[in-house]
């Protein structure tokens, strides 16, 4: 386990009570208003410089090093998901149909927890600290207005840090890996348009449901047969909805799916050739293709030099290497513009309960991991000093 300095386990009771009140008012992405009030009256009461975030939601404050060589940014989501909460604890969601189902509350409360820690010990720290708390990493994506915002630049960041709790690695385990962590994604909708008939006479229609079984059919080759089998890669049709009656053949036809890759050139190649199938397919079967691409976060890739400070910072002992996971993460977009580094902080423990998966409207962890996760931070930090 990652020793916790006496003076961070003290907080634990200041800690938790923030965790809990921001449980309490989760909010979507970009209207996060109250919980960036929260934050906001927090680092102010704190003494750091704080301003509002680009987008009218989420927090940017900044304290300034005793030397202020380099700028090191720390990054916590805020945002929540549209679940109803059925965890049954004292602090559950005051608003219904919205959960902090995802742990944000939990990286915010650490954030500020680490904030706290440094506004009391601003003479010992050397180097200048960036606290980003961003609005709708669930979507559309708060970090890259961060960064076409300049934010980084203004504030001369040097390196940027972001930590996810997460139950599929045992509690307080720091988890992490050098290089493609997290995959890059993209969303898509097909729209085939045939001509309706009665299904005893399917001569005299074009079958929008047979052409997006056959596409179903052809996509699921994509993979196996055009990507490098060294390269992971994914494409799912998740949805597909077609028809009207059982004996009338089907005018249209909807798919919705995903890409994902670790490679952008192995994602391009999936990209080019569900385009191509698209529009070349229902030929065949005298229909039409429409593809819609919503091109989503860049991978999550880990800069190998700040993995070797990470693994002295937390210690060798403490880090589980994980193996690239095909989910995704806004974090991506800071890793683009200065070296970053983003690590999951284990929350699962069956002991007391702690199992369920992300986004499950029973996910909740053991608070001690807020301690931990601060520990860390300020770890992270020493190691640039």
């Amino acid at each position: 386990m990652i020793k916790v300095e006496k003076v961070i386990l003290d907080m634990k009771q200041h800690i938790v009570e923030v965790r809990r009140a921001l449980h309490k008012i989760p909010e979507p992405g970009l209207q996060e208003n109250e919980t960036t009030d929260f934050i906001i009256e927090y680092l102010k009461s704190l003494g750091i410089e704080v301003s509002r975030g680009v987008s009218g939601t989420g927090a940017i404050g900044y304290l300034k090093g005793t030397e202020g060589g380099k700028t090191i940014a720390y990054r916590a989501d805020i945002d929540a998901l549209s679940v109803d909460e059925h965890t049954g604890v004292e602090y559950c969601s005051t608003k219904q149909g919205y959960m902090h189902a995802c742990g944000h509350d939990g990286h915010t409360a650490t954030l500020l927890g680490f904030a706290h820690y440094a506004a009391k010990h601003q003479k010992d720290i050397k180097n200048n600290l960036l606290f980003i708390f961003q609005p709708a990493e669930e979507g559309p994506g708060g970090a890259e207005a961060i960064v076409n915002a300049g934010i980084l630049k203004k504030y001369n960041v040097d390196y940027i840090f972001g930590m996810h709790i997460y139950p599929e690695v045992e509690e307080g385990v720091a988890a992490c890996r050098p290089g493609a962590m997290m995959a890059q994604t993209g969303e898509f909708d097909i729209a085939i348009k045939g001509r309706s008939a009665h299904g005893a006479m399917p001569h005299k229609g074009s079958d929008a449901l047979l052409t997006a079984a056959a596409m179903v059919t052809a996509l699921n080759t994509v993979v196996s047969r055009n990507v490098d089998p060294l390269e992971p890669a994914v494409l799912t049709i998740g949805k597909m909805e077609s028809g009207e009656r059982r004996n009338i053949i089907a005018g249209e036809a909807v798919l919705e799916g995903t890409v994902r890759a670790f490679n952008h050139e192995t994602y391009t190649a999936v990209r080019n050739r569900l385009i191509s199938t698209v529009k070349h397919l229902p030929e065949s079967f005298e229909c039409t293709g429409e593809l819609v691409i919503r091109d989503m976060y860049p991978a999550v890739t880990n800069d190998e030099k700040l993995f070797e400070i990470f693994k002295m910072a937390v210690g060798e002992d403490n880090l589980e290497v994980i193996k690239p996971m095909t989910i995704s993460e806004d974090f991506s977009y800071y890793q683009k513009v200065v070296p970053g580094l983003f690590f999951m902080l284990g929350s699962r423990n069956s002991e007391k309960g702690y199992i369920h998966p992300l986004h499950s409207n029973q996910f909740n962890f053991n608070e001690d991991i807020l301690l931990t996760g601060i520990q860390i931070f300020d770890n992270i930090r020493k190691q640039f000093e």
